[in-house]
């Protein structure tokens, strides 16, 4: 279990690498503290769900299914959160 949330963690890492680069190079891209806190937990939660539901299901279709049900769930939170959707 632990080496599942390192690994969660590191890829959280990685993906919050993308903005932060970017902001480097582009003012196009303006991402505060609250911003890499929320959008880190929200990946990192995610993930972390994706592993307490998925560790005692064995078929692979469930577990794609899982994984494109939380992704389709982030995918509208982070789609809320950035222009307000709803």
């Amino acid at each position: 279990m632990t080496r599942s949330i390192f690994r969660i963690a590191v890829i959280t890492a990685a993906f919050l690498m993308v903005p932060a680069v970017a902001m480097l190079f582009t003012n196009e891209v303006n991402w505060g503290p609250g911003d890499f806190l929320t959008m880190g937990a929200l990946l990192f939660g995610s993930g972390l769900a994706y592993v307490l539901i998925t560790r005692n299901i064995v078929g692979r279709a469930a577990r794609i299914a899982v994984g494109a049900g939380l992704a389709i769930v982030v995918l509208t939170v982070w789609a809320e959160l950035a222009v307000g959707i709803f």
